[in-house]
């Protein structure tokens, strides 16, 4: 299947975005599933070249610079956001949600074999992200449901932009395949590639601290569904690990992670609103 041409007065465009995925995902797509169903390893598959080089050159040069974004500082966590996608360029809200078309949300289940996901409009930790030097997440799993606890999130999906981005730059995205004690599978995150990664209760992921004095810069977005992807179907927050060589921070995370599902559970939603969500 041939390319669809690309002209920058395009970029904006939702739909020639979501044509483009559509066609990259369509020419990629069995190398995708055999990928997304090797054993021994979390679910997930890597498509280079997304876009038209000149598309997501484009999307980089959009991106809002630290100050009018996010920082999100806790523990495990340090990185800027962005989710209240009208304070910036408009091709930012165009691209996020063209990876909402239905064609692509189609695609992606015959890739992965999940059925009946669900986009999420609503943004909820989906959206913008930018990491500067020093910058890391540490190993961790992303919450099980939506901001409602309707549905259970099934794929994370995220699609990188900063261009002549080297790996020793570090920034990274990790995939703990047999759990954050043992040794971490490295994805680098590198121009115009898009990693697609299911979220369930081995799904322990981190991003490597950035040692470059620039901006990493990503676009995210996560699929729900009313079946969870893995084998546990019970509620969790975001829960972070320490790296193998930090024993206490570990312990700490530990019990932050516990008491904070705790207050949840207490709470049933009503003591803590996460305000990462996109209102429109």
């Amino acid at each position: 299947m041939s390319s669809p041409s690309f002209s920058p007065c395009q970029a904006g465009s939702r739909k020639a975005l979501a044509d483009h995925i559509v066609n990259r995902l369509s020419g990629h797509h069995d190398a995708a599933q055999l990928e997304f169903r090797r054993p021994g390893r979390i679910p997930s598959f890597v498509v280079e070249d997304l876009l038209p080089v000149e598309a997501a050159l484009t999307i980089h040069q959009a991106f809002p610079t630290a100050d009018r974004l996010v920082l999100k500082k806790t523990l495990g966590q340090l990185k800027y956001v962005g989710y209240q996608m009208n304070l910036y360029d408009p091709l930012l809200e165009h691209v996020i949600y063209a990876f909402q078309d239905p064609r692509v949300v189609q695609l992606i289940s015959s890739i992965t074999g999940l059925q009946q996901m669900l986009p999420d409009e609503h943004l909820y930790a989906g959206g913008i992200s930018l990491m500067t030097e020093g910058q890391s997440l540490n190993p961790h799993l992303d919450n099980s449901h939506d901001k409602e606890r309707n549905n259970y999130r099934v794929l994370n999906l995220l699609y990188y932009v900063t261009p002549e981005w080297r790996d020793e730059y570090g920034g990274h995205f990790e995939l703990w395949d047999q759990g954050p004690s043992r040794p971490q599978r490295t994805v680098h995150s590198r121009f115009n590639r898009l990693i697609v990664m299911q979220t369930d209760e081995r799904s322990w992921h981190s991003v490597s601290k950035i040692t470059h004095p620039g901006q990493r810069c990503c676009v995210s977005n996560y699929y729900f569904s009313a079946k969870p992807a893995g084998a546990d179907p019970s509620y969790h927050v975001t829960s972070f690990r320490g790296w193998p060589d930090q024993k206490a921070a570990d312990l700490l995370m530990r019990v932050d992670s516990t008491a904070r599902l705790l207050v949840r559970k207490i709470g049933g939603g009503r003591l803590f609103k996460n305000p990462h969500v996109y209102k429109k």
